[in-house]
Formats: structure tokens, C-alpha cells, sequence
């Protein structure tokens, strides 16, 4: 695999690229050091709100006018919000990185952000549809239950009532301390010349603006009970997340993590698929999945089904979780996690896309960029005894939190008793 370049400029901003020989494209993103974990609660979703806004047009191009460039170069342009990232990310031919880069570079460091109450509207839209689909909606549920009032804890997309009052100036207040300075990254990939890409930032950039967000981003909080947040909407089925404290991005048990998820509930092969959906036909989606973050992580189940499965699903998932908690890890069960997550890894390099995501997201969160044959090792390493150890620590149903989105709070609750009575008792 190739290696990848690095280069701060004296305003902190750092460019990485990664030249891959034999192809006529680039990906290119530029990632930001802020998210919704960096928003005070009167700001909540302003993040996801500027995103928005760096698409509506700067001094140099309108709206229409990116639209139109992006087309022209046959290019795919799009951004992305997180709880501490945000992206602007595109793919183009390699004889139009220049203008994409121009382009771009604009939109992130110079938006107009004027034409703010008809992309309010469209985010209002977006909230609006959210509340209406619970398969989405329950994961904010989730992560409420594991973080409480703390950032982390919030939707990225933001509360209606912030983003339907909230001014031009504090939208240009914290984009001028947060998309600046140390925040920045420029990831490239693909047919790309890095010290071009280099110049075409710094000409951006000239080291004279403010050097980061203006507050420190709050630390998560240690693991708190177990609790349960629940949302009653006339749904035909019952909306679930079991979830708790994950593991933080740089953790070295991360491994065992995305084993342990391909191993439950995380692959078409898993158990909880196998068990509850192929077996039993109780459920369309059952899922488990994890999120990283910096200090900090979560771990959850999803499941989608209808009242009269309701407590056969939740006895089966504690029953799973146990079973590997106590040890029992099935032959093949673990060789089969390991080929999948290496060979999702190696299929994963032929996009510049994710190699992009890779490299750029792992650079602006400041975490380790493990060469792929070095990650295949520490793949091949984990042992049965880590896995279940880590399903002990992250996955014990006693530590679990409860959230969902059905017709009745009370049968929930009695489901979700049978798993972690905990989770249903008021605190003491």
C-alpha cells in the first residue's frame, strides 16, 4: 500500500495525501475537527446547519454555480456531519483536481452564509422527517440513555427549536473558530501530486486566523446505570436499541470489537441474524453495530419487530450475549469474523473513497494510521478469550440501557425487565 504524505501549515492546517498509481481519479475531502459534541446546547445542531449553508453559494460561486462545476466534471460532490467530525468530500478526474480544489476550498473557508432561512427550512424538513421514521429516531433514544444531557448524547442534526431561531451571527461566530487553524485537514487520494495540493491550501490559508474552537470540547462522562428512554408512536412494530459504553477510537481492543460485532450480530452469518430473523422469522432487521469516538464509545443491538415477538427476541438476545460472555465461542465463529473483516479491509482499498476517509478522518481525530499489513496482523491476533472478555465488559445485560419506539411503554418495559430489570427500576 502506498504511503501517504503529511504537511502542517504555519496556521496548523495539514495536508495528507496518498498516491495511488494506475488511476485517472482523485478523492479529496476536507475534514473538520468539530461536531455536535463540540455545540453548546443553545447551539445544538449548528454544526449540521453550516454544512448545510457551505453548499448555498460564497462571494465567487453561487449555488448554482458549484452545482453546475461539479456537474461539468462529471464529479460527485457531498458532505457529512458527525458528533466530532465534519466533511466536505468529492471525487472527480484527475484533470480537474484544480478546480474541484478551488471550488471547495471556497465553500469551506469562505461561505456567504446570507441565504440562511430557506436551508433553515430544509433542515427543519430533515428533523421533521426523522421524527417520523423510528428506525432512525431510536438511535438518538440511544444515545441518550448512554450519554445523558452530556453533547454526545444529542442528535448531529439538531433540535428545531435552536435551529429555527438561531442567527446569522452565531452561525459565522462559530464557523470562524471552529473551520480553521489545527481543526483542518485536507486528505487526498488517488492520481494526486501532493505538493500541489499543498500549494492550492496554503494559497487559502495565510496563518492569520484563529487557531481552533474557543472552548475545549467537554470529556464524556463515566458510564452511568443502566436507564430507559422510551417514545410512544402508534408503530406496527416495537423500535429497539440495547446499548452501553463502547470503547474509544484508539483503544487496541478495537479489533475484538469488530470482531465481536461481525460475531453477534453484524453480518449475515451472525447470531442474532441467524437466530432471530432466519430461524425464527421474528424480525426483518436485527443488528448489532458500535461508535467511536475520541474519549469514548457506544455499543448497541437494534431490533425491529412486532408486539407478540417482543419478549422471545429480547430473551434470545440476553441468551446470545451470555453465551459468549461465558466463553462459548463456536467453531469457525471466530475464523469466519477474521476473513470477513480482512477481506472487507482489502476491498475497501480499491476506493479511493474510504482510503480517503481512512487517512483523513484518523489524522483530524489524531489517532494512529495502522498500515493495512500491520492491521491484518493485529486481526489475526485477537483470541477466543478477548472476544469473550470484551462481551463481558461492553455486553453484560445487566449493564445494558434501553431505548424504543412503540405503541405501548408498558410492554416494553416488561420486555426489556426479563433482560435487565436495572434498566426499567428508577434509580435509588
Amino acid at each position: 500500500m502506498a504511503a501517504h504524505r503529511l504537511t502542517t501549515l504555519p496556521g496548523g492546517e495539514r495536508v495528507i495525501t496518498e498516491r495511488v498509481d494506475g488511476l485517472r481519479s482523485a478523492s479529496i475531502g476536507l475534514w473538520i475537527g468539530a461536531g455536535s459534541r463540540d455545540e453548546p446546547r443553545a447551539k445544538a445542531g449548528v454544526s449540521h446547519f453550516i454544512e448545510h449553508l457551505l453548499f448555498k453559494g460564497t462571494e465567487r460561486f453561487d449555488a448554482v454555480k458549484i452545482a453546475e462545476l461539479f456537474d461539468a466534471m462529471g464529479g460527485e460532490l457531498n458532505a457529512a456531519t458527525s458528533r466530532e467530525t465534519t466533511v466536505v468530500y468529492t471525487r472527480v478526474p484527475d484533470d480537474h483536481v484544480d478546480v474541484a480544489l478551488e471550488v471547495m476550498t471556497d465553500m469551506v473557508f469562505s461561505p456567504a452564509l446570507t441565504d440562511i432561512d430557506s436551508e433553515r427550512e430544509v433542515v427543519l424538513e430533515e428533523i421533521a422527517m426523522v421524527d417520523d421514521n423510528p428506525q432512525d429516531l431510536v438511535h438518538d433514544l440511544a444515545a441518550e440513555a448512554v450519554f445523558g444531557t452530556h453533547p454526545l448524547g444529542r442528535p448531529v442534526i439538531g433540535e428545531a427549536d435552536v435551529i429555527s431561531s438561531i442567527s446569522q451571527h452565531s452561525l459565522l461566530g462559530y464557523h470562524r473558530n471552529a473551520y480553521t487553524g489545527p481543526n483542518v485537514v485536507l486528505a487526498a487520494v488517488g492520481n494526486v501530486d501532493h505538493k500541489r495540493i499543498v500549494k492550492a491550501l496554503r494559497e487559502r490559508r495565510n496563518g492569520n486566523a484563529p487557531r481552533g474552537l474557543s472552548s475545549p470540547r467537554k470529556p464524556a462522562r463515566k458510564a452511568a446505570a443502566p436507564t430507559l428512554r422510551f417514545l410512544r408512536k402508534s408503530t406496527e412494530q416495537y423500535h429497539i436499541c440495547l446499548v452501553g459504553r463502547g470503547i474509544a477510537l484508539d483503544d487496541p481492543r478495537r479489533y475484538a470489537s469488530a470482531l465481536l460485532d461481525a460475531i453477534l450480530g453484524g453480518s449475515a452469518s451472525s447470531r442474532l441474524f441467524q437466530e432471530i430473523r432466519e430461524r425464527r422469522g421474528m424480525a426483518y432487521s436485527v443488528y448489532t453495530y458500535g461508535s467511536h469516538y475520541v474519549d469514548a464509545g457506544q455499543v448497541g443491538i437494534y431490533l425491529g419487530t412486532r408486539e407478540e415477538n417482543l419478549l422471545e427476541c429480547l430473551e434470545v438476545i440476553a441468551a446470545e450475549l451470555h453465551d459468549v460472555g461465558a466463553g462459548n465461542i463456536r467453531p469457525g465463529e471466530l475464523e469466519r469474523a477474521k476473513e470477513n473483516m480482512k477481506g472487507r479491509l482489502l476491498l475497501s482499498l480499491e476506493s479511493t473513497s474510504a482510503r480517503m476517509t481512512r487517512i483523513g478522518k484518523a489524522t483530524v481525530t489524531g489517532i494512529e494510521i495502522v498500515p493495512i499489513e500491520e492491521t491484518e496482523r493485529r486481526i489475526a491476533a485477537v483470541t477466543a478469550g478477548e472476544i469473550s472478555e470484551l462481551a463481558r465488559d461492553l455486553y453484560a445485560p445487566e449493564s445494558l440501557s434501553a431505548a424504543g419506539i412503540g405503541p405501548s411503554e408498558k410492554r416494553f418495559r416488561a420486555a426489556v425487565a426479563r433482560l435487565n430489570p436495572a434498566a426499567v427500576e428508577p434509580a435509588v
